[in-house]
């Protein structure tokens, strides 16, 4: 298929976005259960108004994706059938929830909504906080079935697909979030640190799984089910149109197999190894954190486009294939 830059900074801003709120919450949890020293509301306000940011360049980005934008509200009405008008109504929605959890820290909004029975209480912006995971991973899913419910392409339809999103921008958020607190609560940048080096190691294990398995794949088409010929021998001399056509340009990424070839070590490497190795070194030098961050975004961008371009079209066995 062919990568569409919109969707890759689409994909890549949301994952951050999310990735970055699902680390607040999870630092806020533990305080609120005692585990860590709770930090300020302005720790968590201004977090989430950097989640904001980043999910807010995502939806900006996806505007360029649309052929009449003034339309974008209809592709929320299918609802019922389609992963992606759930995607359309889950992001507002979490990036709702994110604004209020976020102004309920900057105002210090402490209102008690309910008490447990070991006395903990539970205040408004730590319901807004479950409400707003529920939300983050409601929407990896809908992003990611977009693709995973597509069978006929088959290195997107697998369970890996999903999982892969959520690790992948779990990883990132984490990442930035150790940055963050490094930068504004350097005694808490070990914990994010930590969570996200466990993070992209399941992120790295759960892309190589996929990687695999699409190098295993073998197709189900052939140049004679293509065309629907049976003839034991088939050269095809030309692309079905002279000038190009809609389905040459879009279901094909165009470039050659020696730069695909090139593309998966670069981002494997960008998007894994280094960003574990800054972290351990991020430990003690925390800018190396943001330099983590930067180059992982690098290799997810690298990641994404890789994603997009293996995956093969069935009707490229006709399009693209020249004898």
């Amino acid at each position: 298929m062919k990568p569409a830059f919109s969707v890759i900074f689409l994909t890549t801003l949301l994952g951050a976005g999310q990735g970055l709120f699902l680390a607040l919450f999870t630092h806020q949890s533990y305080a609120a259960f005692g585990l860590l020293p709770m930090q300020t509301d302005a720790f968590y306000g201004n977090g989430s108004v950097l989640v904001l940011l980043f999910l807010g360049g995502g939806l900006i980005a996806s505007f360029f994706h649309l052929g009449r934008p003034e339309r974008a509200w209809r592709s929320a009405t299918k609802w019922r059938t389609s992963w992606l008008s759930r995607e359309v109504i889950a992001l507002p929605a979490f990036m709702g929830v994110v604004f209020f959890y976020g102004v309920a820290h900057l105002v210090g909004d402490r209102h008690e909504v309910v008490t447990l029975h070991s006395g903990l209480l539970i205040n408004l912006s730590f319901v807004l906080g479950v409400v707003g995971t529920l939300l983050a991973f409601t929407l990896f899913v809908c992003t990611g079935m977009i693709y995973a419910c597509l069978r006929f392409l088959r290195e997107w339809n697998s369970p890996l697909t999903v999982i892969n999103y959520i690790l992948l921008g779990g990883s990132s958020g984490f990442i930035l979030a150790a940055f963050y607190s490094a930068v504004v609560a350097p005694d808490q940048a070990d914990f994010f640190g930590n969570w996200a080096i466990i993070i992209t190691l399941l992120a790295f294990a759960g892309r190589g799984a996929s990687l695999v398995r699409n190098a295993r794949l073998k197709p189900k088409s052939t140049m004679q089910t293509a065309i629907g010929i049976k003839h034991p021998y088939i050269v095809q001399r030309s692309m079905g149109s002279m000038g190009g056509s809609f389905n040459t340009r879009e279901f094909f990424h165009g470039k050659s197999p020696a730069f695909l070839r090139a593309i998966k070590p670069a981002f494997l490497l960008l998007a894994f190894v280094l960003p574990l190795m800054l972290l351990a070194l991020g430990m003690f030098t925390p800018a190396l954190l943001g330099v983590a961050f930067i180059i992982q975004y690098f290799g997810l961008m690298a990641e994404r486009w890789f994603f997009f371009a293996q995956a093969n079209h069935p009707q490229n066995l006709y399009y693209q294939t020249i004898g």
